[in-house]
């Protein structure tokens, strides 16, 4: 039988008592699968907040709160619920001083509290699944250049090629895509900028 350390990577990030356990043992493992796990949902979620770029130093911190404070954690004390909120705690205080923008992106995001205040509207996909409904509404060339360029990472030239038309083509079509997709998820749109553009600021 493998130790606990070993057996790192069939434990679920949903068992709880388990993934706490590892992390007061010091089991870099799990505290690197836990890093793996909630790392983009934290940093989409403190977006409410604060700009992209803030958000994923907010969020870095508090998991290295976590794995230098270990020995505090508690078994029955849900890492999921502690995670978001410590973001939260940490977003609120640091857009104290924020710009309009900001401001602007978290009172639209207040605006869809409720749902925005659930941690499994990040880690669940519901995004994703927003975000795919969207663009399934979109002619299929708009599609797949899009695709093609946000989600396979392929340059406008490479596309063009690929696709036999020219990059001009290529640019008007991801540009229209961007448009519309800002108007159909204009209430997401500052969490599904995180999600395409993660070094947008």
């Amino acid at each position: 039988m493998g130790t606990a350390a070993e057996d790192i990577h069939t434990v679920s990030m949903q068992d709880n008592r388990t993934v706490v356990g590892l992390l007061r043992a010091g089991d870099e493992k799990c505290f690197d699968a836990l890093f793996r796990r909630y790392y983009k949902p934290l940093c989409t979620y403190a977006t409410r907040f604060v700009t992209p770029v803030r958000a994923e130093e907010l969020v870095q911190d508090t998991l290295m709160w976590v794995w230098e404070n270990r020995m505090s954690l508690l078994p029955e004390m849900p890492l999921k619920s502690l995670l978001f909120t410590i973001v939260k705690n940490k977003s609120i205080n640091s857009a104290s001083h924020d710009s309009i923008k900001t401001r602007v992106i978290r009172q639209l995001a207040e605006s869809y509290e409720d749902q925005f205040d659930d941690p499994d509207f990040y880690l669940e996909g519901e995004l994703v699944q927003r975000l795919t409904a969207a663009l399934r509404k979109m002619p299929p060339e708009f599609q797949q250049t899009f695709r093609m360029h946000r989600l396979e990472g392929m340059t406008h030239k490479e596309i063009a090629a690929t696709l036999n038309v020219s990059p001009q083509t290529v640019n008007y079509r991801i540009g229209q895509t961007v448009r519309l997709l800002r108007e159909e998820l204009k209430d997401y749109w500052p969490l599904i900028v995180l999600l395409l553009w993660p070094d947008f600021s």
